[in-house]
């Protein structure tokens, strides 16, 4: 019965039904299977694809690695977790739409129990590759009912007592309780196959009903318990816990029942049917309209040998008509797999036999039908029909729609499923397409973030989404900002003794060094032409801490070109660096690909800087310096110096930072360190429930106004990329905070 979760799927099990966290998930039966939703752990089992294919086979082994991993993550046994699996995929498939299908099986138990492989016969139709398990009641003479269950896999025979116990309540209101008497390993034709017996005890569910609503009012209160418990902000169980403990209360509910008594007499013969047929005397038909009306039969004896066929197999199985024709010389078993002696076939009486001819010429004949043994005559009746699931088949066969009997539901069961066929893989396309797009759409998402990634990096994170958005992205007048301009000493002589390659080995290394930089320090990188790098602080975001920023930066460099190698001298390049403090104008210019780029005297200034500066120096004018003199910065006069353009100015020389480490500077300061003022105060406006501390410093050295926040709190400050991180936001107070307050912008942790 199990095995009937192939006519649903079980990727559409995953897609209707509320996940673990709600309700015990279902797993898989014996063939397809659905990985269920058990969590991170169960979805890094490996074999776990993410979406599964409505109509795909999947491995057994996958299944069983499942029904493993959620027996681990639930702490139950797996006989339990089968169970309740089994219970729960009874009721799935009522609501799937086969209610009507498995009340009409039968009247009471035994008749359901032995028409499941006549429904999997039919399922399998659709569903080819479908290898559903066997059932067989027996009756012993003391009236007892065993369920002898037959399987090609092993370990899933747990689930029968589960969708028994569903079925006898739901259908033929009464209760079971099944005890395994035996399970052993039978040879059969295709190998090894699980046999377990079980010992099936039904009760009339009238009597017990006032039990049954005690025990479910029990369960409810239990479960509402739990559930605030887990709701509750002081509650600690985790869901897992919550699900182990339903799972737990059905295994004890299941104890109980094992208490129920035996059926008895009075119960007995109201669960099962009283009717007695009558028959004639005289068998009223002759042999030949009987042999025209069943086409498809064959009559044999206990050694095989054929005593009686219809028409049509002896049409297209002429050697059938021998004297001497044994049954198994023309046929083989298929479903169910037994060997081909009469007493496997009146083992298996009650099952629907398919049988399949051996190729002769170019046809292949499926048979399936039913087998009715005549005590009298010590004779097999085979009443059969060939086994088509198309008419493509049909036409393969070499039969037409006339060679079925016109009372043979053959007929109408070809052409009903071709039509299923077709809508069967009309959605099996549309799956196919569904995750193809899925798939595309997630390359596509990588390759958007990769462009976005790349946009990012060539204009500020707002400025490139305002253009993503289709606005026009207007120029900008900053009052204030200080720009950096730096190059590699004596380049063109390094061009000119070394190859091409290793020129772009020798900036590239350099110039990522740098690149890691801006992201530390929050700075934007305006662009590089040969050996010129250019960044600005302030732009495109006003900021007060610009020139601290910049600074700093520029300490980095100096740093991090000592790691670079020149290719000529083998010793560690040399920079000039020049920084200069003043207004610009800003804006994007240009279609293909478009810069951010600034305009102004400033920019020639600071230019000019570094064009006068000194080699593994760095150059600073006199409106950088007043921004950095108050705040700690080691800075020593150089006096004045003939500017081209600009005729004499006072310029200095920024030597280090002693308020500072190199390894703060250079970002690599464990804990994410907080450099600038306005950085963190832009931190804690977002996470206002996260205030770092934040206490003023004040003594004889220049460090009046520095802040040592929290190093707690600062781990989780993310350190500001202009290709990674949400635009600026700008400190709207910051225009009200006198210089006076703070003499000194630069923050660092002690």
């Amino acid at each position: 019965m199990h095995h009937c979760g192939q006519i649903a799927q079980w990727d559409n099990i995953k897609r209707r039904h509320v996940r673990v966290h709600k309700q015990l998930p279902p797993v898989s039966g014996d063939r397809e299977v659905w990985p269920g939703d058990l969590g991170q752990t169960e979805s890094s089992l490996p074999g776990v694809q993410d979406t599964f294919m409505t109509y795909t086979v999947y491995d057994d082994i996958l299944t069983l690695s499942l029904v493993h991993e959620a027996c681990l993550l639930l702490d139950v046994s797996a006989d339990v977790f089968l169970k309740l699996f089994g219970e729960h995929f009874f009721l799935f498939c009522k609501q799937a739409g086969y209610d009507t299908m498995l009340r009409t099986l039968g009247g009471n138990l035994i008749e359901f129990i032995g028409n499941l492989d006549s429904l999997h016969s039919y399922l399998a139709l659709s569903y080819q590759e479908m290898n559903a398990p066997s059932f067989r009641v027996e009756m012993t003479d003391d009236g007892k009912m065993l369920l002898h269950y037959y399987s090609d896999r092993k370990g899933l025979y747990h689930i029968v007592p589960g969708i028994m116990e569903a079925v006898a309540r739901e259908f033929f209101d009464s209760k079971v309780t099944m005890v395994v008497l035996n399970q052993s390993e039978e040879d059969e034709r295709t190998g090894k196959k699980e046999h377990v017996v079980f010992l099936v005890k039904q009760t009339k569910q009238g009597s017990e009903t006032r039990d049954q609503d005690h025990s479910s009012h029990k369960r409810e209160t239990l479960l509402r318990k739990m559930r605030e418990q887990c709701v509750s902000p002081a509650g600690k169980k985790h869901g897992w816990d919550l699900i182990r403990a339903v799972v737990l209360s059905e295994k004890d509910a299941a104890q109980k029942y094992s208490t129920w008594g035996q059926i008895n007499s009075s119960s007995s013969s109201s669960l099962h049917c009283t009717f007695s047929p009558s028959y004639p005397n005289k068998l009223w038909v002759e042999e030949k309209t009987f042999c025209n009306a069943f086409p498809f039969h064959i009559v044999f004896d206990e050694d095989l040998k054929v005593r009686q066929t219809g028409v049509n197999i002896q049409k297209f199985l002429p050697g059938l008509q021998a004297r001497d024709a044994m049954l198994d010389q023309w046929f083989t078993i298929i479903h169910p797999q037994v060997t081909f002696t009469i007493e496997s076939i009146r083992k298996f009486i009650n099952s629907q036999f398919v049988l399949k001819s051996y190729k002769d010429n170019h046809t292949t004949l499926k048979l399936r039908g039913q087998m009715l043994w005549m005590e009298s005559l010590g004779c097999m009746l085979y009443m059969c029909s060939p086994k088509l699931r198309s008419l493509q088949e049909l036409q393969d066969v070499g039969l037409h729609l006339a060679d079925l009997a016109q009372h043979d539901v053959t007929r109408d069961l070809v052409l009903l499923n071709q039509q299923r066929l077709a809508e069967m893989e009309l959605t099996n396309q549309l799956e196919r397409k569904k995750e193809e797009l899925r798939i595309l759409s997630r390359h596509l998402e990588a390759e958007k973030q990769k462009t976005e990634t790349l946009l990012y990096a060539m204009l500020p994170r707002h400025i490139a989404d305002q253009l993503k958005d289709g606005k026009s992205v207007k120029a900008g007048e900053f009052e204030v900002c200080t720009i950096l301009f730096s190059d590699v000493v004596t380049f063109t002589s390094i061009c000119a003794a070394c190859e091409p390659i290793h020129i772009v080995d020798m900036l590239n290394s350099m110039y990522s060094k740098f690149d890691r930089l801006t992201n530390i320090h929050g700075i934007y990188k305006v662009e590089t032409i040969g050996d010129a790098y250019m960044v600005v602080g302030g732009v495109p975001i006003p900021t007060e801490t610009h020139a601290h920023r910049v600074a700093n930066f520029a300490l980095g460099m100096r740093i991090a070109a000592r790691e670079v190698t020149n290719p000529v001298t083998g010793k560690p390049i040399q920079i000039r660096v020049g920084l200069h403090t003043g207004p610009v104008l800003a804006g994007v210019v240009g279609e293909k690909m478009p810069r951010y780029c600034l305009f102004g005297d400033s920019v020639n200034t600071a230019s000019r800087m570094e064009s006068h500066g000194v080699p593994d120096h760095i150059h600073l004018s006199t409106s950088t310096y007043s921004k950095l003199k108050d705040a700690g910065f080691n800075i020593q006069e150089r006096g004045q110096i003939e500017v081209k353009g600009k005729g004499q100015m006072t310029t200095y020389f920024l030597l280090g930072n002693p308020l500072v480490s190199e390894d703060s500077i250079m970002g690599k300061e464990v804990g994410g360190p907080c450099l600038y003022r306005d950085d963190l105060h832009s931190q804690s406006k977002k996470e206002s429930d996260k205030v770092p501390d934040v206490k003023t410093v004040r003594g004889d050295t220049p460090s009046d106004g520095v802040f040592a926040p929290d190093p707690t709190r600062l781990a989780s400050i993310t350190p500001f990329a202009w290709d990674i991180t949400p635009p600026y936001e700008t400190d709207e107070n910051s225009s009200e905070i006198s210089a006076s307050n703070f003499n000194s912008r630069l923050c660092v942790l002690f």
